[in-house]
C-alpha cells in the first residue's frame, strides 16, 4: 500500500465572508508529485498556505504523516515549517543578506545547527543546483531565475518532508522559467514529496504523478496527467484546458 504523507479533510477557508475553500479533500502519498491547476481564485494558493499553516482554516483538518495536525490551535508552527517548506512566486530573500546567509539563517536559528555545519550544508546545496559561485552575492545581483532557485535551496536547507510551490515561475521572464523547472524536476527525481500550483501545463504533464483541477474551492477532478489532459471527465475541466492550452 502507498503510504499517505498528507491528509486534507473537509477544509473550509473564507475571507471577508467569501468561501475560497469549500470542504476540500485531498490525500498525498509520500514521494508523490501533485500538481494543482485551475483558474485564478480557484483556491490553489490558499490551499498551499493552509497546508503550511500560513493561513488558519475555518473547518476541517490537515494532517502530516498522521501525527502533526497543522490546524490544531496548540500546534507548534515552527514544527510545521521544519517539515513543510514553501516557495512563492516572489522570492522573499532578505535583500541585506548574502545568498549563503539567506540559506543558513533558518538552520542556525530554528534547527540550532552550528555555523560551520550550516555553511557546509548550504554550500553543498548551492553546488548541487549550480549556485555555488553566487554564495557571496546579494539578491539584487541575481537574475530572477537564480533568485528563485536560491529560494528553493533555502527551503531545502530545512530538510522538509514536503515541499510546496506556489506559481514559482509566474514572475519570471520566459527565458528563465526552464532553469527553475529543472530544479523542481531534480527534486521530483530525488523522491521528495511535492505539491505545486502552476500554469505551466507542459511541465505539469511531464512531472506530475497526479493532476488536481480546482474549481470554486474543491478538487473537482483529479487523475494522471494523461487522464486529466487527454480525456477530462468534467465540463469545467475541459473548458479550462481549452482556454489555457490554446
Amino acid at each position: 500500500m502507498t503510504e499517505t504523507l498528507l491528509e486534507i479533510a473537509g477544509v473550509w477557508k473564507a475571507f471577508d465572508g467569501h468561501s475560497v475553500l469549500r470542504g476540500l479533500d485531498l490525500s498525498v502519498a509520500r514521494h508523490e508529485a501533485v500538481v494543482l491547476i485551475g483558474a485564478s481564485g480557484s483556491g490553489k494558493s490558499t490551499l498551499l498556505r493552509c497546508i503550511n499553516g500560513l493561513e488558519t482554516v475555518d473547518a476541517g483538518c490537515i494532517l502530516l504523516d498522521g501525527d502533526l495536525d497543522v490546524t490544531a490551535f496548540n500546534t507548534d508552527m515552527d514544527a510545521v515549517r521544519r517539515r513543510i517548506g514553501i516557495v512563492f512566486q516572489s522570492y522573499n530573500l532578505f535583500p541585506h543578506m548574502s545568498v549563503l546567509d539567506n540559506v543558513t539563517l533558518s538552520p542556525r536559528k530554528v534547527l540550532k545547527r552550528g555555523s560551520s555545519e550550516s555553511r557546509d550544508q548550504a554550500m553543498a546545496l548551492l553546488q548541487r543546483f549550480g549556485l555555488a559561485a553566487k554564495a557571496d552575492e546579494y539578491p539584487d545581483r541575481l537574475s530572477g531565475g537564480q533568485a528563485q532557485r536560491v529560494a528553493i535551496v533555502r527551503a531545502l536547507a530545512m530538510e522538509p518532508e514536503l515541499m510546496l510551490f506556489d506559481e514559482i515561475t509566474s514572475a519570471l521572464d520566459p527565458l528563465l522559467v526552464g532553469e527553475v523547472l529543472d530544479t523542481v524536476r531534480e527534486l521530483k527525481m530525488g523522491g521528495l514529496t511535492l505539491i505545486m500550483a502552476t500554469h505551466e501545463m507542459g511541465f505539469a504533464r511531464e512531472v506530475a504523478d497526479r493532476v488536481c483541477f480546482l474549481d470554486a474551492g474543491v478538487v473537482l477532478e483529479q487523475g494522471t496527467p494523461e487522464a486529466v489532459f487527454g480525456s477530462p471527465r468534467e465540463g469545467k475541466t475541459r473548458e479550462f484546458l481549452s482556454r489555457i492550452l490554446k
